[in-house]
Order: C-alpha cells, then structure tokens, then sequence
C-alpha cells in the first residue's frame, strides 16, 4: 500500500518554527521527487516546494522563498520541510506529494516560469498535517 504521511503540524506563534516530515513506504522512493502543497481555508491548493531526487534543482514559491527549506533523506524514505519565521498567513493543511522523476525537471523549469507550482501529473498525494499560527 502506497502511503505518504505528514507529520509535524501543530500550534505555533508567528515567527516561531516548525520542521514538517513526510515519510513514503509502499513504492521505490528513488523514483519519485517529493514536493510540498498546503491548502489554507476557504483557498485552493498551493504547490509550495519540490526538491528532486537528485537533489539538483529546488523550487520554491514566493511566499515561502527564504524562510522555507526543503530536505531529502532518501536513506530514510522522507522529505522534511524546515518552515521559520512563520506568518498567520502559513496557516493551512500541509501535504505531501510524489511525482515520477520523469517529470521533475519539467515540474521545475514550469513553476519557475508560471510562478506556481502545478499540480497536475502527481503520482501519490498523502495525507497532511495542520499548521495554526496564532498569537
């Protein structure tokens, strides 16, 4: 069973931080590029980090760009976003998400281009995790 799973959500107050994991079992994990997508309330998806498998190329959406870091441990099948300085604005429901590795330059180069990430061609979508930030 393929299975991607968030953890690491919870209450944090603003400009505080939080490390996020995501843990894959079930597929070989060398084959995908893991990225990163929250969904605020009353708002659509957002794509907001992808790293390769490689590790070679990173994206980032603006309103994460400086203060959002994403890692891979491919020895321990798990992505980490590393989220500081966080804003009210950060508050949603964050996922996981795996993409063929076919795709992962393609995935990039468009985001770049676009200004945001998109969402269609994911593979798996895991289940996520909530993060509140509220003074």
């Amino acid at each position: 069973e393929v299975q991607l799973q968030a953890s690491g959500g919870g209450l944090v107050q603003p400009g505080g931080s939080l490390r996020l994991s995501c843990a894959a079992s079930g597929f070989t994990f060398d084959d995908y590029g893991i990225g990163w997508v929250r969904q605020a309330p009353g708002r659509e998806r957002e794509g907001i980090s992808f790293r390769s498998v490689s590790g070679d190329r990173e994206y980032y959406a603006d309103s994460v760009k400086g203060r959002f870091t994403i890692s891979r441990d491919n020895s321990k099948n798990t992505v980490y976003l590393q989220m500081n300085d966080l804003r009210v604005e950060d508050t949603a429901i964050y996922s996981c998400a795996a993409w063929k590795r076919h795709l992962e330059h393609p995935l990039i180069t468009l985001a770049q281009s676009m200004g945001a990430m998109p969402l269609n061609g994911v593979a798996y979508w895991g289940k996520g995790t909530l993060v509140t930030v509220s003074s």
